[in-house]
């Protein structure tokens, strides 16, 4: 009977799992089962535009200087998600009488992506490239930047697997506080596109979770 009992409960969860993204068996924590994000998947907002790629890039490399530049310094460093998603919010809401709209979550997500992702590489290059140079090798800008591209084309090339065992599947076990924030902020400044998006995926049955990241 509890073994009957526990079988149902699994294909209730995998009934109500929605993800339309991942490929194998469906989550069965019930917290990843029952997670709706912010953004249906079914609702269709601009996201990679050139405007947020662009601004992304931009701080990116300002942070990544930023950060480059404390690591050598103190040997530690700051990350820039927060940050960047503020002022992407601020910039894309600067820019909304020019370009007629503002800017929706998903286009600040991007900014913010791009930029943390330009801080994180300064960073692994900022600890890495002195202890190179220690072992006798010399700092050649090429051998600079092939370790900076070949670092970003592992951590895209890893993030491929480990996002599912570790976002996906234990989703509400593992908090990832930063990231949680992260979301949070950008919820905060979200445009009324975003929002209305959002109304309508709970409008249709959707539950709008809040931990988004």
């Amino acid at each position: 009977m509890a073994t009957e009992t526990a079988d149902t409960t699994k294909q209730d969860i995998a009934s109500t799992n929605e993800f339309p993204d991942i490929v194998g068996a469906k989550p069965e924590n019930p917290l990843a089962a029952s997670f709706r994000p912010y953004i249906p998947a079914k609702v269709v907002l601009p996201e990679l535009t050139p405007l947020p790629l662009l601004i992304g890039t931009l701080l990116g490399m300002i942070f990544g200087a930023s950060s480059l530049y404390l690591v050598l310094k103190t040997g530690l460093t700051v990350s820039a998600s927060i940050p960047v998603a503020v002022i992407s919010i601020t910039i894309f809401r600067l820019l909304a009488p020019l370009r007629g709209r503002n800017a929706n979550i998903l286009e600040n997500n991007i900014v913010q992506t791009a930029g943390s992702a330009g801080e994180s590489i300064a960073f692994g290059v900022g600890v890495t490239m002195p202890a190179i140079m220690i072992l006798g090798f010399d700092l050649e800008f090429t051998r600079v930047m092939l370790v900076g591209l070949l670092g970003g084309l592992l951590g895209i090339l890893m993030m491929i697997p480990l996002r599912r065992a570790l976002i996906v599947q234990q989703h509400g076990i593992l908090k990832y506080p930063e990231g949680t924030a992260c979301a949070e902020v950008l919820k905060a400044g979200a445009s009324e596109e975003s929002r209305e998006a959002a109304r309508s995926g709970a409008r249709k049955g959707e539950k709008v979770v809040d931990d988004t990241a």
